[in-house]
């Protein structure tokens, strides 16, 4: 390839997903995830292809390695998702999650839910360093609570995913806060200490708005709670020994064990726990009195794992919300997640991505506009590539040469990449974040997204402080 597209054709394939997506969204709403959106992705990756070959001589072999190299680096990710698929079925039939809803709705208040929400899944996720692990354990019981107490689905996991978001990107166990301080050469202390400057601010803000919206809820869940209490005491066996698979799964997360293992094993220690504790599910779920007792646990048990399941409970509401879907309820959203990295890999072996971005950086004139260009760097990368981790390294090494010439820190690249980057992956529907988050919770990406408080106040407290200018110093050489 000679050159860079101009910026404009660089924007057509762009234009072209978020139009078919628009497209998609109207005419499938809810059922986009089975198929719309994985094709509108491949159109879009087709005119990127056919606009670099036939005008760039980019050849295919390019893009075949950059599609390589970007599936190699998801498949992790991929395995994660379906032992997620795996822990949600589990936790559920063995009355994981069903004693959890039951004593959680009769200790929670309705009036501070969501506030409550967000500090536990920040603690967890702060101590974990998992935003992914947390909202697949916690944020599940935590939602369907929420429901429980009449709490709005898109509020309540609005919370949980900035109380996520936030341990996640102040914990340095976090795996994207020491991406983006060793894309930038920062000491990951001085990155997260720095970080706290608009961290912090944004998490009370948003702690704030929960707490005035809470007051709002009332007692709505009154009625919930007394159908939700009896129709899961007489579905499941309640018992606090169900509580020992989240206290495994604490201790397995304390001690830094990788979050695939620990998903896995916690998967499997439920299944134990339902095959002692709810054996009638099992035999429920397994739906063939022909098979014998041993046969229908194990039929049971796996379904589970792999498939959907449905319980009756007598409460339609209830029946829905003890429903899973298994590992097979993650495959449209693995389907969804390899188009996403495919049009990721066309952006970047084209250059496309290069030249957009590039537009950005000539905007630099002052300390505002090099952060603000940091700032919509971010964001743009996360509406092409798809990819948080894509987003933070190319973001990092876009900007590093700026910042340096400029004199600035490299905390500040490292902090605004994170401000970026990091916390609006999970507000983009084709993201791997704002796919998984949207799978495991239930909640579409655009119907969650008003009410991410913290995610959507971050970017825009790191752009306050740069125009006040506090805590932001150029280094000696270039003062």
């Amino acid at each position: 390839m000679n050159r860079y597209p101009h910026p404009l054709v660089a924007a057509i394939p762009l234009v072209v997903l978020i139009g078919l997506l628009v497209i998609v969204i109207t005419l499938f709403g809810s059922d986009s995830l089975s198929g719309g959106s994985q094709t509108a992705l491949l159109f879009g990756s087709a005119v990127c292809v056919a606009i670099s070959m036939a005008f760039y001589r980019v050849p295919w072999q390019t893009f075949e390695q950059q599609m390589a190299r970007t599936m190699s680096g998801i498949f992790v990710t991929l395995m994660i998702l379906l032992a997620v698929g795996m822990l949600a079925g589990s936790w559920m039939v063995s009355g994981v999650v069903p004693t959890l809803i039951y004593y959680g709705v009769q200790i929670l208040s309705p009036r501070f839910f969501l506030v409550s929400a967000c500090v536990i899944c920040s603690l967890v996720s702060l101590l974990s360093g998992s935003s992914w692990t947390t909202i697949a354990t916690l944020g599940v019981a935590l939602l369907a609570i929420g429901q429980a107490l009449g709490v709005s689905t898109a509020w309540t996991a609005g919370a949980i995913i900035s109380g996520a978001y936030f341990g996640d990107k102040m914990s340095p166990l976090s795996d994207t806060t020491i991406l983006a301080s060793s894309a930038t050469g920062v000491d990951i202390f001085v990155h997260i200490r720095y970080m706290m400057h608009t961290t912090v601010p944004a998490l009370t803000v948003a702690l704030l708005i929960y707490t005035v919206a809470g007051l709002f809820f009332g007692t709505q869940g009154e009625l919930h709670i007394e159908q939700y209490t009896s129709g899961l005491s007489s579905t499941f066996n309640i018992s606090l020994w169900t509580l020992l698979v989240p206290l495994v799964t604490g201790v397995l997360i304390w001690r830094h064990v990788p979050s695939l293992i620990v998903l896995f094993l916690s998967s499997l220690l439920a299944g134990i726990t339902a095959l002692v504790l709810q054996p009638h599910i099992l035999a429920q779920i397994a739906g063939d009195p022909q098979l014998g007792t041993a046969g229908a646990l194990t039929r049971g048990l796996i379904v589970t794992y792999c498939s959907s399941t449905a319980v009756d409970t007598g409460f339609a509401s209830l029946n829905e919300l003890v429903s899973t879907g298994g590992m097979a309820g993650m495959l449209n959203t693995i389907w969804l997640i390899i188009c996403a990295m495919c049009f990721g890999a066309t952006m970047l072996a084209s250059g496309m991505i290069h030249s957009l971005t590039g537009v950005i950086v000539r905007w630099v004139r002052t300390r505002f506009s090099l952060v603000g260009s940091t700032v919509l760097s971010g964001l743009l990368l996360n509406l092409t590539t798809g990819d948080q981790f894509i987003s933070i390294v190319l973001n990092a090494d876009m900007f590093r040469e700026v910042y340096s010439k400029e004199g600035y820190e490299g905390r500040l690249l490292s902090r605004t990449t994170e401000d970026s980057a990091t916390v609006t992956s999970v507000l983009v529907p084709w993201n791997t974040c704002g796919m998984t988050q949207a799978t495991v919770l239930g909640v579409p990406t655009l119907t969650y997204l008003p009410y991410c408080f913290f995610n959507l106040l971050c970017p825009l407290m790191t752009l306050l402080v740069a125009a006040v200018g506090w805590r932001i110093r150029r280094s000696v050489s270039a003062e």
